[in-house]
């Protein structure tokens, strides 16, 4: 990649993210060997925003406490240069210090009363008015003019979230003269002007994206970028207001601020955020991830150490989904010396298999659709209930069954199978582009609420796709839910098999367990309710009505319509048989899929094309830390008898090294990987 621009070679990233007492202590011998230790190829060094730490020639731009006049930004990019690095001058501007409101009190966010908005003792500005307008493009004109970086990047550029409306006179007006209405008084999904209030939103604020774009690049030239740090998961997008597609469209790089493993979603979720992503951006894009080395979590410890467990398996899955290595540090001194250690070998590993992990195109033949406008007009308060469990639902079903997946935006024709994860918005558009990608020869595995909705979450009188699917809306949801008390569940209830193709795996019975919620709708149920009755006391506990013609599963020759919300369910209980159901379903309609792994163990599989060459990722998820909390240490998983549709006649391992023999058949190459600890990833060639 000689000759490329910054934002297409630099692979391995680093960030000691300075505090303001940094400059009185700040070692920068100890750190540049820190950045050769870990090969680095990158560093992103605090410049401005909230804090200075530089000598800004504006005064009302608050300079580090203890800074003085030195150039503290300034030192360490010109370091940073002397060792060939990229230089990004990182902002964090959406908020600022007393006297600067003190100065341009109009400049900042204001609720209903007009009072301001604050963040501690921080006033946060409006993304509509002078401060983004004309403040911090100067700010940004100062650097460049400074220092020329390669580019700058900011932390919290996007301001305001959706939950807080800013009724000043700059978004007032412009509300007014673009919408042609007054700013809705309160959160209301029901009102108008406030579902017009967030298309308005998100489109301010890649205004703010492409002025400072236009600024950066006319005082640093075309590769002088600002790119704004974005998070990785759909739902927390739209709560900040950031258009994932149409980010992604302005992106030649994606700073992904994910930093760590959520309780609820695992590690899995990263690499599925960057298959994701670069769903969005191409796979020759790339996408640094900001993985903390301090103690990140709940709760969150700044200047502690995240075990060395934690931090790595966070990082290979997103090696995994194509995401590239940037390590995190709050403040430049620690008396927790432990969270140094972690970046080193991780980076090194990377740095010498950098060939294997960049420019290649994934192979899946499932596709996992998803939709942020759904997120927001169908999610409405609820967006992790409604939108985000039932597609991570699919996510962990999908993984524990072995079976490569892709993310999509996009109701393309090269995916076998799409499935529609409770999707309850979609548009006229969408549900056209459905129905001719089954009629072209797809096969289409929809849920819940899917279609049953309108671009703007106004309901339909029956799904969009019903005679599609070959089912009717009654009207009707029955939910399940549990009273509080074990005496009085009220979710007890279960799915009987009608339809034994759907049964893999399930033939010591004629019932799977369910305490979900339902759509009631008119079809040929191939699962049918049991409805809930009593648990206690077990006395009580039998069926009153043990059959119903109630579908909680539908099928058709190319399509399935799922009522039942096991997708939800499975998130959030992980029951195997809610998980082996919807993996029997992708089975059912996917034909061979590129790859099999036998052996007993959780695995996340991701296979990849680079010309000839197959690259297939195995992450051992089969972990204690699999429990909430930190991962302590790993528990390794083998063997496993690996099958992947390939051409080529040797095999290499690049964690555990060397040759491994294989097997060639009909097309198929197979391996025996005997251990595999936190991962393996396997080459084919």
């Amino acid at each position: 990649m000689t000759g490329a621009p910054w934002y297409r070679r630099t692979l391995r990233w680093a960030q000691t993210n300075l505090t303001e007492k940094d400059p009185a202590r700040y070692d920068a011998d100890w750190w540049r060997g820190q950045w050769r230790r870990t090969r680095v190829q990158g560093v992103i060094v605090n410049a401005g925003g909230i804090v200075a730490y530089y000598p800004s020639r504006f005064p009302l731009h608050h300079r580090a406490e203890f800074l003085g006049e030195r150039d503290l930004y300034g030192e360490i990019a010109a370091a940073a240069r002397e060792e060939g690095l990229t230089v990004l001058a990182r902002m964090d501007s959406n908020r600022a210090h007393q006297p600067l409101y003190d100065a341009h009190p109009d400049w900042f966010a204001v609720d209903a009363s007009g009072e301001p908005y604050r963040a501690g003792e921080l006033y946060v500005a409006c993304v509509t008015g002078p401060y983004y307008r004309d403040f911090l493009t100067g700010v940004l004109e100062e650097i460049i003019e400074r220092t020329a970086p390669d580019g700058i990047t900011d932390n919290s550029w996007s301001g305001l979230d959706r939950e807080h409306i800013c009724y000043c006179a700059n978004c007032s007006g412009s509300f007014k003269e673009l919408v042609g209405l007054d700013l809705p008084r309160a959160v209301d999904w029901e009102d108008t002007a406030y579902r017009r209030w967030i298309r308005w939103s998100y489109d301010r604020r890649l205004a703010v994206w492409d002025l400072n774009n236009e600024v950066t690049q006319r005082f640093g030239g075309p590769d002088c970028l600002w790119i704004g740090m974005n998070g990785g998961e759909v739902v927390a997008q739209s709560k900040r207001l950031r258009d994932d597609v149409a980010i992604c469209s302005r992106a030649p790089i994606f700073f992904l601020d994910s930093q760590w493993r959520h309780d609820e979603s695992g590690f899995q979720a990263n690499a599925d955020t960057g298959k994701r992503l670069h769903g969005l951006l191409g796979w020759d894009t790339l996408i640094p991830e900001s993985t903390a080395m301090y103690d990140a979590g709940t709760p969150t410890f700044r200047l502690g150490s995240k075990p060395a467990p934690e931090a790595r398996m966070w990082a290979v899955e997103g090696f995994a989904g194509g995401i590239q290595p940037w390590w995190h540090h709050i403040g430049s001194v620690h008396e927790d010396r432990r969270q140094y250690d972690t970046a080193e070998s991780l980076f090194g590993w990377h740095a010498s298999n950098e060939q294997y992990l960049v420019g290649r195109e994934p192979v899946a033949t499932v596709g996992l659709l998803w939709s942020q406008r759904s997120v927001d007009f169908h999610g409405k308060d609820d967006p992790e209930t409604v939108s985000q469990l039932p597609y991570r639902g699919w996510v962990d079903a999908l993984v524990r069954a072995r079976i490569p997946y892709l993310p999509t935006s996009e109701i393309r024709s090269s995916f076998e199978v799409l499935i529609v994860p409770n999707l309850g918005v979609l548009t006229d558009q969408q549900c056209a582009e459905l129905v001719r990608f089954v009629e072209g020869g797809g096969r289409l595995i929809v849920t819940g609420e899917s279609s049953l909705y309108d671009e703007w979450g106004d309901r339909r009188d029956d799904f969009a796709l019903g005679e599609l699917l070959g089912v009717r809306h009654s009207g009707e949801r029955r939910v399940g839910g549990s009273s509080g008390s074990w005496e009085t569940y009220d979710s007890h209830s279960y799915l009987r098999i009608e339809d034994r193709s759907v049964a893999d795996g399930f033939d010591g019975t004629d019932l799977l367990p369910f305490g979900g919620s339902l759509e009631v709708v008119r079809g040929e149920g191939a699962l049918t309710l049991v409805p809930p009755f009593p648990i206690y006391p077990p006395e009580k506990s039998w069926m009153a009505e043990p059959t119903t013609d109630v579908p909680a599963l539908v099928l058709g020759e190319r399509t399935a319509y799922l009522a039942a919300d096991l997708d939800r369910l499975y998130a959030r209980y992980h029951h195997p048989d809610h998980g082996r159901l919807l993996a029997n379903l992708v089975r059912r309609f996917a034909g061979e899929l590129p790859l099999t792994v036998e052996g007993a163990g959780v695995l996340d599989c991701q296979v990849y094309r680079q010309g000839e060459r197959t690259v297939v990722h195995l992450v051992n998820l089969d972990q204690g830390g699999a429990w909430r909390g930190r991962l302590e240490e790993f528990t390794p998983s083998g063997p496993f008898t690996v099958s992947v549709r390939a051409s080529g006649s040797r095999a290499s391992f690049l964690v555990g090294g060397g040759e491994v023999a294989v097997t060639e058949e009909g097309g198929w190459i197979t391996v025996e990987v005997e251990r595999i600890t936190d991962h393996e990833v396997l080459v084919v060639e």
